[in-house]
């Protein structure tokens, strides 16, 4: 389950980044893929540096191996995709875009945030005391 957890985490790492340099250099086309269609201006740049940072920051706690603070980042972090959703649905998107999308990748965060949270911490066994290398 640790293998899954990883590849999963490095995963919800990583879309961010990619979805935040496609805001960044092709807002309008992203804005569609979010779910709002309208220009939005200044959003696309917001977006795109805020979606950016946040897969930054789990990826650099998940490569200090520190499982367990990017699962506490993580479960905070869901509160981006529901407020993307919330800002789907009021702003003349589709429910199923909203729920779809949105919804769903909260879902996976949290999901995975448990699982970053359950995990035991592995111990490397102790050295006897006067064993040479």
């Amino acid at each position: 389950m640790r293998r899954f957890t990883t590849v999963l985490t490095v995963l919800i790492g990583l879309f961010p980044l990619t979805f935040g340099t496609q805001f960044l250099f092709d807002g309008p086309a992203a804005g569609a893929g979010y779910g709002i269609t309208a220009a939005a201006g200044g959003f696309f740049v917001a977006k795109g540096i805020c979606d950016i940072v946040l897969g930054l920051n789990l990826l650099a706690l998940f490569a200090l191996k520190q499982r367990r603070a990017t699962g506490v980042l993580m479960a905070i972090s869901t509160l981006v995709p529901i407020v993307d959703m919330i800002t789907v649905l009021s702003h003349g998107g589709t429910v199923a875009t909203a729920l779809g999308i949105h919804g769903l990748t909260a879902l996976v965060m949290l999901f995975d945030a448990s699982l970053l949270l359950r995990e035991r911490r592995t111990v490397e066994a102790p050295q006897p005391v006067g064993a040479h290398s």
